[in-house]
């Protein structure tokens, strides 16, 4: 009876272990009767992630790459030739081999920012700074 005890543990934790530890096929994929009454379809982006994509694209990374700190910092020039008028530019692109790091992100964040016109007469900072405090004699 004490050797049934560990025997019985050992073989119920290896039976749980490796059944637990095999995959298991997704079901859509592998279940033909559902694929005939309702279709996988290939999923798209959504209208949020096709804004923030134009955005990154059309104005983050622009704005980004002109900065001097974050050039010298974070990106690496790459010499683009133009074979129609045989002429040469320059453009930063970002580094393969270096980790993310959130000082990197603040560094472009307040390069972007800095970029960036404000309209001090419309600012809510500035809406709310001119706004009275309770309980000041103002």
């Amino acid at each position: 009876m004490k050797r049934f005890y560990p025997t019985f543990i050992t073989t119920f934790t290896l039976v749980l272990l490796t059944a637990c530890s095999q995959s298991k096929p997704d079901a859509p994929s592998e279940n033909s009767a559902l694929h005939s009454i309702s279709p996988t379809k290939e999923k798209t982006d959504g209208w949020m992630q096709n804004g923030l994509d134009s955005w990154l694209k059309d104005d983050w990374e622009p704005t980004i790459s002109k900065d001097e700190k974050v050039q010298e910092k974070y990106m690496e020039a790459k010499i683009i030739t133009d074979t129609s008028c045989s002429s040469e530019k320059v453009k930063f692109v970002e580094r393969d081999d270096k980790g993310f790091t959130l000082q990197e992100y603040y560094d472009k964040a307040e390069a972007y920012f800095k970029a960036q016109e404000r309209d001090y007469e419309n600012s809510h900072v500035e809406k709310l700074n001119k706004m009275p405090v309770i309980g000041s004699e103002n």
